[in-house]
């Protein structure tokens, strides 16, 4: 970074700028805490000097409850080391059947990956957002921006359930709805990815929007239709065709990346043998909402009663669950 010529070439200078970042980010903390440690046991010694009845002791108990929790954040980042953890993280999240309850129980999933984004201090960029005719959303494409989003997001693939008394029943019966989430990391040009031309089909149409001066009157927003695989990738977020177009077919690259990695992990599980059947298929979390409030996890068995929290983005704790047990299981 050092040298004159450093940013002649602006992309490049910024992603070794991002990848410095990621570096410190590990090894700036590490550092601090072993600076922690060493003081510390300095202050267990002199507390162990004076002893129980110094204040100290209550001093070397607080700091060591503070240790602990900044080891156990740096130990989670250690399990983000695998190629595309610290990417970004493209989401897609679609309704499931059950019409307008599931496109309600979609838009509140959008929402409290939204929140979650915020928290973090992620950037978050729509793509696509198809809404429902009555309420809530079909189904919408973001690309969540931030130091390991992917490493993170990639704990919610998979198929969330809602159990409630829907508010669109008049006689107040209890709905279960689902929707689905994919997630992708974001990769750039160097990843090779085979994609033929002759297997797209490639549908222009008119992009929606709220009207008003911004309204789009011209057939910008891209459809692309990987015919193979059956993926469909949309973009409407550029008055531009061309960018739409872009956007997509990067879009479309980091959907077939990440399927053809699952299949090779898929074919590995494979080969080391047949495992007890799920019967609960792909579907990884349950949030409750009547008779009782709980939100469970089947995966990691991690469940809370705060729905609210949880739905409001405090997600984290399922998210780390997942992580730990994935690294235990040798992911």
């Amino acid at each position: 970074m050092s040298n004159p010529d450093f940013w002649n070439n602006k992309e490049t200078a910024q992603a070794t700028v991002a990848e410095l970042s990621a570096c410190k980010n590990v090894v700036e903390p590490f550092h601090k805490i072993a600076g922690d440690v060493e003081n510390f046991e300095v202050l267990a010694e002199l507390a162990e000097e004076e002893g129980v009845e110094s204040d100290m002791i209550a001093e070397a108990e607080s700091e060591s409850s503070r240790i602990e929790e900044a080891l156990d954040k740096l130990e989670l980042v250690s399990f983000l080391g695998n190629e595309f953890d610290k990417n970004n993280a493209i989401i897609s999240l679609h309704a499931g059947s059950g019409g307008t309850e599931s496109c309600d129980w979609a838009n509140m999933l959008y929402r409290m990956y939204m929140r979650w984004s915020e928290r973090r201090g992620f950037n978050v960029e729509i793509l696509d957002l198809q809404k429902d005719d009555v309420a809530g959303i079909k189904s919408v494409t973001v690309v969540v921006s931030g130091e390991y989003a992917f490493g993170y997001l990639q704990a919610e693939r998979g198929v969330h359930r809602l159990v409630r008394i829907s508010p669109f029943d008049s006689n107040k019966r209890r709905h279960t709805s689902f929707a689905a989430l994919e997630v992708a990391p974001e990769i750039d040009d160097n990843v090779e990815v085979e994609i033929d031309e002759k297997d797209l089909r490639i549908d222009t149409y008119r992009s929606s929007g709220a009207g008003g001066q911004h309204v789009n009157v011209t057939d910008s927003a891209i459809r692309i239709t990987h015919q193979p695989t059956g993926i469909v990738v949309t973009c409407q977020n550029e008055r531009s065709q061309h960018k739409n177009r872009s956007t997509a077919m990067k879009v479309l690259r980091s959907k077939l990346y990440e399927r053809q990695r699952a299949e090779r992990d898929q074919q590995q599980k494979d080969a080391a043998g047949p495992k007890e059947d799920n019967a609960w298929g792909s579907q990884i979390r349950s949030y409750v909402l009547h008779p009782y409030q709980m939100v469970k996890d089947l995966r990691t068995e991690e469940e809370t009663s705060n729905t609210a929290a949880v739905l409001d983005g405090d997600i984290d704790k399922f998210i780390e669950a997942w992580l730990r047990g994935s690294r235990e299981n040798g992911r």
